[in-house]
């Protein structure tokens, strides 16, 4: 049964590593539905947050092959419910439809976005959400005349208390110490 997972990858800024991640997904033929890249908690470390509707079984092994990357420290899979994420989308519309009436207003206070600029030509509207709530938002603005719109990959953190990677890494540094003292 196929679901919505998160992958996240964590590695030092390496040129050309994004490249052999999709390269991942193509071979094992896996649909990438949002894809970002970020710093991480870790100084020097990035972050790939990649969002896929896969079985988990075929979710396991891409990881897996990723994990395998020299430059990735480590991988993780999550499904929706063990994270929480969100995405933003920035929409620009005619200014002449917020000063005509009110309602262009109301709809944006109705969706919890905000005005991030008005221009004589045009105005931007920003939302932050889950990807239906910004689309949602975005059918909505269409009857204003939507010149503009554009939606972020997802971001997301685990509900865990810690991030996966300094778990691992100090797990990692414990055997270090453990196989140093053993010598």
């Amino acid at each position: 049964m196929t679901q919505t997972y998160t992958i996240t990858a964590f590695s030092e800024n390496h040129i050309g590593l994004l490249s052999r991640i999709t390269i991942i997904f193509t071979r094992r033929h896996v649909n990438i539905h949002s894809l970002t890249v970020s710093q991480s908690a870790i100084k020097g470390i990035s972050k790939f947050t990649i969002v896929v509707v896969e079985t988990k079984e075929k979710v396991e092994k891409v990881v897996k092959q990723i994990d395998k990357l020299v430059e990735v420290l480590k991988a993780f899979y999550h499904p929706n419910e063990e994270i929480i994420y969100q995405e933003i989308a920035l929409y620009k519309v005619p200014t002449e439809a917020l000063l005509a009436s009110d309602t262009l207003e109301k709809t944006i206070r109705k969706y919890n976005a905000r005005i991030l600029e008005v221009m004589p030509e045009y105005t931007i509207i920003e939302k932050t959400g889950h990807c239906e709530e910004t689309q949602e938002l975005f059918d909505e603005l269409t009857k204003y005349g939507v010149k503009q719109f554009t939606r972020s990959g997802r971001v997301a953190v685990t509900k865990l208390s810690e991030e996966l990677l300094s778990n691992y890494l100090k797990e990692i540094d414990e055997k270090q110490l453990e196989h140093s003292a053993n010598r």
